[in-house]
């Protein structure tokens, strides 16, 4: 369904279609087709509160919580800050919706203990969206693999959300982590190496001819 809706989308989201109010329920359900298939497009999204921008009478809060979740699900991008800025203070100062930006502090700041803490209060909100706790472990595994060269496997379980033993193996396998020796330490493998890399520039004679004949 994704894959139908979203060529139905392309075409509304060219030139001046883009804004018109019409399209607007047409983009709501696909925010949560979105959700449902774990799918995601930022552009559709950021039209969805452009357009509760132009017409605030047709604001609903349960669509633009959910596209702010889904833009937690792409970080390290700054997806939810666009979203955030698309929305005013009132609708940014609900209960919920600042809850939410709470969960997206605590990932920024790397707090994910804190992180998974305060998403078991908002688990009504999350449910609908297929993928959204392993989209954050993407995330977390990524802040991860940039941070340490070994954790604990016990503080690894705690950092991905209490996940059991043979979660965290997939996880381990998933991104070439391997086990110590003393079965609690998680050696970090660094896949992404920096290289030095000599640079050697070519001056052709032509070229410096005209400054050495102005230097005699």
């Amino acid at each position: 369904m994704v894959e139908q809706m979203k060529a139905t989308v392309v075409q509304m989201l060219k030139g001046i279609e883009r804004y018109n109010p019409e399209n607007l329920q047409t983009l709501e359900h696909y925010v949560k087709v979105q959700a449902a298939e774990n799918a995601y497009d930022l552009e559709a999204n950021l039209t969805v509160l452009k357009l509760y921008q132009f017409t605030p009478s047709k604001y609903r809060e349960s669509i633009a919580e959910l596209i702010m979740l889904k833009a937690l699900t792409n970080l390290p991008h700054s997806d939810f800050v666009l979203c955030k800025c698309l929305l005013s203070p009132e609708t940014l100062g609900t209960d919920r919706m600042m809850r939410i930006q709470d969960l997206a502090e605590n990932l920024e700041r790397c707090n994910f203990v804190d992180f998974w803490m305060l998403l078991e209060n908002l688990r009504s909100l999350v449910n609908p969206i297929v993928g959204f706790d392993d989209s954050i472990r993407k995330f977390i595994c990524h802040v991860i693999g940039i941070t340490y060269q070994t954790v604990d496997k016990r503080q690894l379980q705690r950092l991905l959300g209490n996940i059991s033993e043979g979660d965290l193996k997939s996880w381990m396998q998933k991104y070439g982590w391997k086990l110590q020796d003393d079965n609690t330490t998680v050696f970090i493998s660094v896949q992404d190496t920096i290289k030095s890399k000599n640079i050697t520039e070519k001056i052709e004679f032509e070229n410096v001819a005209p400054l050495m004949a102005k230097s005699f």
